[in-house]
């Protein structure tokens, strides 16, 4: 690795004439020649700044020049009651099951830190046919990863991409931060994140005896290609910029038909072709490939999503109705209820942590030569914004029977750890911290349980909006299960993050919006199954407008560790439906035009977009010639959000009928945002053989003087079977522009 610089991509066609033929050689890491023209090379920032002024504007006719120059970055790993809890059961009372119908030769592609292939969520599916002939992809062979043991006719695809990760880091160095030179996953999040999407069926699937059942992914018919792209560093999982880029390059040659995602970054974000994951998904949506990515997890704080280009699908994590209820009972009949693992039960005199030192902290700087062997260490999250995992290192440390963790109301969730942990919440916690440190208790065996909490809980880590690039479009798009999931794990890696735990599971629980986006993969494969002639655009509109906004009792959908209930910037559209995405009478399309006008509207050139087009050049793909194009609220996305409304605004979308009845007829109903008066027009819109698009006006008032507050309302077309709801997000900002409600009010209409 070249000292003092790092990575530079650029994602259109270059001139390497700029260097000598051995410095250049030197200097290359990738060339992506099969679906977009570019490359990644080790460049100083003269060189990238020579590339950077080679604008397409002044490109003669045989070099269209370069639409972007920018520098690599490290994008992060965001980390089987699922399906049952969103209907997708394996009941054949009814007929057979939906994901045992659908699902078969479509291809899910999964960007990740691997595979473990001998899982038994990678066997083949009884009845699997042949791999399909257009397939063109492959298995690679690699350190511990024989392609004739370790590919069939379910995993049909494992390649690796390196280059960036060792120019970067330098090689592999297996005593610092081991790893297979291979596809085989050293992780563990890979083989989770593809046994989710598309795993087979497996009987007998648990964790330490919990959560036992038949295990499966999203599709289990589907086929799997693994794109290892994501590496060890420091036992966490590393993915740089040139790699990802090399595996979309690839797999989009290959022939996948889905993509998922579980990685990104933080803000602050960066233009669209200066990403990876944006040109890459550009490209995908081009050929007809969803890609699904995960939100990330750094919620709860507003305006940290990732992942938010118009042109795929980002998810959100939330909670399933499955628990874990661990009773704490003491000598007197007193209980209390928490969430935990515990297999047996536990006998112990109650150490409070803040009985021990000023403070109670419980970090593991604090116990040194302190020991509470034989007691159950009592310790609270709100002394010192203290993690779980801190005060589990330190109950080990202290050599503890068991821990008790006090978190905030609606937090508590069950975890692996290397100690028996049962986490309580507040209330509960101040209870037994006003009990002497004498007392003794017992924590009863975890029970496994349905239904019994309400879900789906927005997740607390999971990233919110709005969008801090393009405020007008609705990010995260949609909420999955990303809490405590159920999948396969490789056996020589250890269920927790402890150091020393030497235990082996073949599966594991995991959470983040890592599990949630693999969920909405699977989910992407049958509707891609079943509707094969969908855009991506169409898939992502009938998962977004059949979303569920309530709970499993029938109430607003929550946050975790809130008592509030969830917006759209928390869970997007709703809470995956698949039973409904399968069906959802209108959909909201899209096609390479639109996402243009998205771009023009964004300052990109003519020449930047006829460079990315796949498309032959024609006024279609090609900016409007007013200097003023549409704006961003006008792109026919499955939701409206306007987030500087200033006066009167009418905003235009165009449904099209894909329901079983070619006539049809649909009736509006509608939710104000808070200080908004909502007019749709028209308010009935009918359908019929001879016209399947109808296009509608959505007219904002704004009623009230704000600036800076987002308010919240809905649109719903309905014939009577179908609820095709779209999340409807304003932000008034009159206030320095009007001075009275009447100004408002009187405010001209801007189309």
């Amino acid at each position: 690795m070249m000292q003092g610089r790092k990575p530079e991509i650029t994602s259109g066609e270059h001139h390497i004439q700029l260097f000598c033929k051995e410095k250049a050689e030197q200097a290359m890491l990738y060339s992506y020649k099969h679906m977009f023209s570019g490359f990644a090379a080790m460049l100083n920032a003269s060189q990238a700044t020579v590339l950077a002024k080679n604008d397409p504007r002044k490109a003669n006719a045989d070099t269209k020049g370069v639409i972007s120059v920018f520098e690599s970055e490290i994008l992060q790993l965001h980390t089987t009651r699922s399906w049952d809890f969103m209907g997708l059961t394996l009941d054949t009372s009814e007929g057979t099951p939906l994901q045992l119908t659908h699902g078969d030769d479509i291809i899910v592609g999964v960007f990740d830190s691997g595979i473990l292939p001998e899982s038994a969520s990678f066997r083949e599916e009884p009845g699997t046919t042949p791999i399909p002939k257009y397939w063109k992809g492959k298995c690679v062979s690699g350190e511990q990863f024989n392609p004739k043991k370790a590919c069939n006719k379910k995993l049909i695809g494992a390649k690796y991409y390196l280059t960036g990760f060792e120019r970067r880091y330098g090689k592999i160095n297996k005593t610092k931060n081991p790893e297979y030179v291979s596809a085989r996953d050293f992780l563990g999040h890979g083989t989770h994140t593809s046994s989710t999407a598309v795993g087979s069926r497996a009987k007998d699937a648990n964790v330490f005896g919990f959560a036992r059942g038949t295990a499966r992914g999203g599709a289990p018919r589907a086929r799997l290609a693994v794109y290892k792209v994501c590496w060890n560093r420091n036992f966490d999982g590393t993915c740089t910029e040139e790699d990802v880029l090399a595996a979309f390059d690839e797999a989009l040659h290959d022939g996948v038909h889905v993509i998922s995602a579980s990685f990104g970054k933080v803000p602050p974000l960066r233009a669209f072709f200066a990403s990876s994951s944006d040109i890459g998904s550009f490209h995908a949506m081009q050929l007809g490939v969803s890609v699904v990515f995960s939100a990330g997890n750094a919620g709860p704080d507003p305006s940290l999503v990732g992942n938010v280009n118009p042109w795929s699908i980002c998810v959100a994590a939330s909670t399933m109705d499955r628990s874990f209820p661990t009773k704490i009972l003491l000598d007197d009949g007193t209980s209390f209820v928490g969430e935990g693992l515990i297999a047996n039960r536990i006998t112990g005199i109650l150490a409070r942590a803040r009985s021990y030192f000023i403070g109670g902290i419980c970090d593991t700087r604090n116990w040194i030569n302190i020991s509470v062997s034989g007691k159950i260490l009592v310790c609270f999250s709100t002394d010192g914004r203290l993690s779980s995992e801190d005060a589990e290192f330190a109950a080990r440390r202290a050599n503890a029977t068991a821990l008790i963790f006090v978190q905030p109301l609606n937090r508590p969730i069950a975890v692996v750890s290397i100690i028996p942990v049962v986490r309580i919440d507040t209330i509960q916690g101040t209870k037994l911290h006003l009990l002497s440190n004498f007392t003794k208790v017992q924590i009863l065996p975890s029970e496994t349980v349905f239904k019994r909490s309400p879900a789906p809980v927005v997740s607390d880590f999971s990233s919110r909006g709005p969008s801090s690039i393009s405020p007008d479009f609705l990010k995260p798009d949609i909420s999955a299960p990303g809490i405590n999931i159920l999948a396969a794990w490789p056996p020589n890696i250890p269920p927790s993050i402890f150091p020393g735990d030497g235990r082996s599971v073949e599966w594991n629980f995991d959470s983040g919006t890592s599990m949630s986006c693999p969920h909405v993969s699977g989910v992407v494969a049958l509707l891609k199954s079943a509707q094969p002639h969908w855009s991506p655009a169409a898939i992502r509109s009938a998962l977004m407008t059949t979303a569920d906004n309530t709970d499993i009792n029938g109430d607003a959908i929550q946050v975790e560790a809130s008592t509030k209930s969830s917006d759209p910037f928390d869970i997007g559209a709703g809470h995956i439906n698949p039973v409904k995405a399968i069906d959802p009478g209108l959909v909201y399309d899209m096609k390479t035009r639109d996402y243009v006008l998205f771009l023009c509207n964004n300052g990109y050139s003519d020449e930047q977009i006829q460079a990315m087009v796949l498309c032959p050049v024609t006024t279609i793909t090609r900016c409007p010639d007013q200097k003023v194009v549409e704006p961003d609220w006008n792109i026919n996305y499955p939701s409206i959000t306007v987030s500087n409304l200033k006066r009167t605004t009418t905003i235009r979308r165009t449904v099209r009928n894909v329901g079983r009845a070619k006539t049809a007829m649909y009736f509006v109903s509608t939710v104000s945002p808070n200080g908004v008066e909502v007019v749709v027009w028209p308010k009935i819109l009918i359908f019929s053989p001879l016209k399947e698009e109808v296009t509608y006006y959505v007219t904002l008032k704004p009623l009230k003087v704000s600036r800076g507050r987002y308010d919240f309302g809905s649109i719903t077309w309905c014939d009577g079977f179908h609820q095709v709801r779209s999340p409807l997000v304003v932000q008034v900002n009159t206030t320095g522009a009007v001075s009275s409600t009447n100004e408002v009010e009187s405010a001209g209409h801007v189309f």
